[in-house]
């Protein structure tokens, strides 16, 4: 098979998916002053682009396997020319209209309007589908300071991403329609998903992120019980599926074993030991299959 070829996209989705890359086993290096990335793996070739034309590429067939965020892919108007293989869950955004908190919604509807954003197709179709007489105007960055209420102001609207929404609250302003909601996802190629050797590929990376994505959120508990208390411990235990169970040395008890999120944690241990549980040891895992 010629290699897999996937691109990486600068900034933030970058650093995530690296990360996800070192814990699936995948090491990348990227040396200065250039855009590929080298890796201990002979059948994959990496790529360092800009986000915003990620999925433009995927589209075109100038690679296999990309990562974007879901509103990159919408703004190219690829996403009938792109697969969706999964949903990372990374920087979770949502893309949305806001204007000035002292101004009214319905009325300055009803007025001609400037939009400052950096989408211009997705404000194009917001736009269209509320039949605003809109005029869009492009804009890169940080874009609240267009928009104001002032007859000076720049725009009347803008459309941007905001995970918190503080950064509007901060210039005053307040939300009035969310056009979508995005995340980083993994992407492939119509055409890289019509060749077996790279579509099995593929999901084999598929499979090795949601064994990662899947440990992240839990650890494995370990604990010791005494006969007399093991039916009382087994029956509060959470887990996964059922717990590990092995005799201890001498007929002395019990040793457990339960995967649970991560986030019961700081409940569960006490009511553990309530329940009878000695020698507790929890540890990180690595990948969940």
């Amino acid at each position: 098979m010629e290699k897999l070829r996937i691109l990486l996209a600068k900034g933030r989705i970058y650093e995530s998916v690296y990360e996800l890359l070192s814990d699936v086993g995948i090491s990348i290096k990227l040396p200065d002053r250039t855009y590929f990335p080298t890796t201990n793996q002979k059948d994959l070739a990496f790529q360092v682009v800009k986000p915003q034309i990620t999925s433009w590429l995927l589209a075109n067939n100038k690679a296999d396997l990309g990562f974007s965020g879901k509103d990159w892919v919408y703004e190219n108007g690829v996403e009938d020319r792109v697969e969706e293989i999964m949903d990372l869950g990374f920087d979770g955004v949502r893309i949305v209209a806001a204007i000035p908190n002292t101004v009214d919604y319905d009325a300055l509807l009803k007025t001609p309007v400037t939009i400052a954003t950096e989408y211009q197709n997705l404000s194009k179709r917001w736009v269209e589908s509320k039949k605003i007489d809109g005029t869009i105007f492009r804009t890169w960055g940080t874009s609240e300071g267009f928009v104001q209420d002032s007859e000076d102001a720049l725009a009347q609207i803008l459309i941007d991403n905001t995970s918190t929404g503080s950064s509007l609250k901060a210039n005053n302003l307040k939300i009035v329609d969310t056009i979508m909601e995005s995340s980083t996802r993994m992407y492939a190629s119509k055409e890289a998903l019509t060749d077996p050797a790279k579509k099995q590929k593929i999901m084999e990376l598929k499979m090795l992120f949601e064994a990662v994505l899947n440990a992240r959120g839990k650890v494995m508990l370990e604990m010791n019980v005494a006969n007399d208390k093991f039916d009382n411990l087994v029956k509060g235990l959470p887990s996964m599926r059922s717990p590990t169970v092995s005799r201890l040395f001498g007929d002395n008890g019990y040793a457990v074993k339960i995967a649970v999120k991560k986030s019961d944690v700081p409940t569960l241990l006490p009511k553990l030991q309530q329940l009878g549980a000695t020698d507790i040891v929890e540890y990180e895992l690595r990948k969940v299959l």
